[in-house]
Order: structure tokens, then C-alpha cells, then sequence
């Protein structure tokens, strides 16, 4: 569970209600059914509309991605790749086919599986890198779905705008209608406000954080796969892996996995 998504969205949606307290409002005015219906659900089902009805039902398991953190266990993998490296050199690249059934990463298994087929290094990195540029586009379109809502609910905040301004200009004889139709038309913008900066931007940048972390990994394994096929050192194939990790990670491993 990423504990921050939940902080994020409970300090931020606080400090509005925070703000309004302080300012003397009454949180009961920023609550208002027909505002919420129209913006939320409205731009809910206007994001359907833009892109289909399994895009606009699957958009909430991409959402609940953003409250989980992906282990990608870059540290494990280095370690699985320094031991190839080595019974490579000792064995020969075909001693690693017994090793492959074990691996429960696809995206390395078929890279050394190539490997151990003798493919031609220029070949393995083009598929390899075709297979991650594949899943960035699939992981672009998911959180493309995501940055539409963010557009869309502003929108329909103004939407809303625009009808309580129409009621309320419809009515300025019924002074008892003003209050209702001018809170449909502030409190609408301010949802539209809040469905896009509190909830869906802040998604879609933790999407794009992801997406950046698990191409990094997957650019690793392709670094690692064509040094094993080139027979580097298993120190120096420690060193490119390395790389790739933070500071911190990588002062972990580095004692203990380069040595003089």
C-alpha cells in the first residue's frame, strides 16, 4: 500500500475543508448533490464517451494502481544477472538454458532465451526494445485515460456554472431560489477544480513515475542480457547494472558484489 497516495489525497482534501472553517464558511456549503452529479458523474461519463465502455470501467483499476507500490526488485535482479554472467563464462552460454524454467521474469527470460539461441546481439536489443516500447505505448494510453478526466471535470464545473447562473437569472423574482442557483454555480466549479488538481493530476504523475521505473528496470535487463552475450567481465557487467540504481541501493550492493 503506498501509504503517500492516501496522505496526498487526505491532507489536501483537509486543507480545504480546513481553509473553508477558518474562513468562517460552513463546510455544509460546499456540499451539494446536484454539483457533485454533474461534475463527477458527468465528466465520468463524458471521459466513457471519449474513449469506450471498457476504457471508462477500467479506468478505476489504473487509479488504484496509484495506491500500491510496484516492486520491480531491480537489487534481485542484478544478483540473477551477475550469476548468469559468471556460469556463462565458466560454462558457456548454453549452461544457462537449466536456469531459465526458474526465472519468473518474462521480459529476461526471453532475452537470454535469445541468448542461449545464439541470436545476433543488434536483433535481441531490437526486440527486446520493441517489447519496452510496446509497453510504454500501452501505459501511455492507460494514463492518457486518466489525464482526460482531468481535463474533462473542469469543464463540467463551468457547465455547471453556466446552469445555476441560468436558474438564478430565471428567477431573481424568487429571491429564495438566488442562494440555491448561485451555489450550483460556485460549488460546481470548485468540484470541477478539485476532481482535476487533488485527485486525477496527482494520478497521472504518479502513473508517469511508475511507468519511468519499470522502463528504467526493463532498459537494465536489456544492458544485462547483451553483456552476458558479450562475455564482459561479471565486474563490469556490475558496474552498468549499478548504474541504473539510486545512491542508496547502490552503496548497498556495491560492497558486496564488487570486490578487488
Amino acid at each position: 500500500m503506498d501509504i503517500s497516495t492516501i496522505i496526498g489525497i487526505g491532507g489536501a482534501f483537509g486543507m480545504v475543508v480546513f481553509s473553508v472553517l477558518v474562513g468562517g464558511g460552513n463546510i455544509l456549503g460546499i456540499i451539494d448533490l446536484p454539483s457533485f452529479l454533474m461534475v463527477v458523474l458527468g465528466s465520468y461519463f463524458a471521459l466513457i464517451t471519449s474513449t469506450s465502455l471498457a476504457g471508462g470501467l477500467g479506468i478505476w483499476g489504473i487509479i488504484g494502481r496509484t495506491f500500491n507500490i510496484p516492486v520491480f526488485n531491480e537489487q534481485s535482479i542484478i544478483q540473477k544477472m551477475m550469476s548468469f554472467s559468471e556460469k556463462a563464462r565458466r560454462e558457456g552460454l548454453l549452461a544457462l538454458e537449466d536456469e531459465l524454467e526458474d526465472l519468473d521474469d518474462e521480459f529476461m527470460k526471453k532475452g537470454l532465451r535469445l541468448v542461449v539461441d545464439g541470436t545476433d546481439a543488434e536483433i535481441i536489443r531490437s526486440l527486446m526494445e520493441l517489447e519496452l516500447s510496446q509497453m510504454q505505448g500501452r501505459h501511455a494510453d492507460k494514463i492518457g485515460t486518466v489525464n482526460q478526466w482531468a481535463a474533462l471535470a473542469p469543464g463540467l464545473g463551468m457547465l455547471g456554472t453556466v446552469v445555476g447562473l441560468i436558474g438564478m437569472l430565471q428567477n431573481l423574482e424568487d429571491k429564495a431560489a438566488i442562494g440555491p442557483n448561485m451555489a450550483l454555480a460556485l460549488v460546481t466549479t470548485l468540484y470541477g477544480s478539485m476532481v482535476a488538481n487533488l485527485l486525477m493530476i496527482p494520478f497521472v504523475m504518479k502513473l508517469r513515475s511508475q511507468d519511468s521505473r519499470e522502463s528504467m528496470v526493463k532498459e537494465m535487463i536489456i544492458e544485462g542480457v547483451l553483456s552476458i552475450q558479450a562475455g564482459d567481465n561479471t565486474r563490469i557487467l556490475a558496474m552498468k547494472l549499478l548504474a541504473y540504481l539510486n545512491p542508496q541501493d547502490r552503496r548497498t550492493l556495491e560492497a558486496e558484489l564488487i570486490k578487488d
